[in-house]
C-alpha cells in the first residue's frame, strides 16, 4: 500500500494521447486525487492488455485490486466472472476494466465497506475515461454498480436499469449491479432475474461485436 502522504510522482495529463500505453504510462502514476487533498491508499489500478473490444466501467478498486494494481481481484472480481461464465483468461482479454475513480479509495469513518469517492474525485478521474473510450472505440460497455451507470449512463438506479440495453455513443451498454451484495438488492428474486437477463444480453452483444470484425482469413 501507498501512505496518503506518499508524492511518488507528480501527475502528468496530456491534452491528447495516440495510444492506450502512452496514456497507461501516465496514468500510472497518477496523483491528482492526493494532490487534491483526498486520502488514498493505493496508486492507480491498470488494466492488463490493450486489445480488448469490450469496456468494463465500475465504481473503484477495492483493497485487494489496490495492493495488486490489477482490476477485480477480490470477491467480487469472482462473482462477476461467475455471473458472466468467465475465466480469469477470457475475461481480461474481453474486457478493458476500468472505473468511475482508479485507486482504492480507503475506509470510511465507519469502518464498514469502503469509502465513496466524491464528486470531486469522480470528476478527475473522468480525465482517464474520457480518453481511454476514445482510444479504444469498444463496441460493447458493461457498467458495474450504480454510481457507474449514474456517472456514464445518467441512470437513476440498478432496479432501473439492470436487464436494460442503452447507447453509448457508438456503443452499447449494459448495466449490472455491483457484486458485492452488500446492498441486500441481490437477495430479491426479481432482481436476480434482472442479473441473468443482463448477462444474457452482454453475451448476445459480444457475440454481435465478434461478429462485425474483418475476417482474418
Amino acid at each position: 500500500m501507498v501512505p496518503r502522504h506518499a508524492h511518488a510522482a507528480l501527475t502528468r495529463r496530456r491534452s491528447t494521447y495516440r495510444s492506450l500505453e502512452s496514456l497507461k504510462r501516465d496514468k500510472a502514476v497518477c496523483r491528482a486525487c492526493v494532490e487534491a487533498g483526498y486520502p488514498l491508499e493505493s496508486l492507480p489500478v491498470i488494466a492488463p492488455g490493450s486489445g480488448q473490444r469490450a469496456y468494463m466501467f465500475g465504481q473503484a478498486p477495492g483493497v485487494v485490486e489496490g495492493a495488486e494494481r490489477r482490476p477485480w481481484r477480490g470477491r467480487a472480481g469472482q462473482t462477476l466472472r461467475r455471473w458472466l461464465a468467465m475465466d480469469e483468461d477470457e475475461f481480461y482479454a474481453t474486457f478493458y476494466c476500468a472505473s468511475v475513480t482508479r485507486c482504492y479509495p480507503r475506509k470510511p469513518p465507519s469502518g464498514r465497506g469502503d469509502r465513496t469517492p466524491t464528486p470531486v474525485e469522480q470528476q478527475l478521474c473522468e480525465f482517464w475515461r474520457d480518453h481511454e473510450l476514445r482510444l479504444l472505440r469498444p463496441r460493447v460497455i458493461v457498467t458495474v454498480g450504480g454510481l457507474a451507470a449514474r456517472r456514464l449512463l445518467g441512470a437513476k438506479s440498478v432496479s432501473e436499469c439492470v436487464g436494460e440495453r442503452y447507447e453509448h455513443g457508438d456503443a452499447v451498454a449494459i448495466p449490472l449491479p455491483h457484486p458485492s451484495g452488500a446492498s441486500g438488492w441481490l437477495n430479491v428474486p426479481a432482481n436476480r432475474d434482472r442479473v441473468a437477463a443482463a448477462v444474457e444480453l452482454v453475451h448476445e452483444e459480444l457475440a454481435r461485436a465478434e461478429a462485425s470484425l474483418p475476417s482474418s482469413g
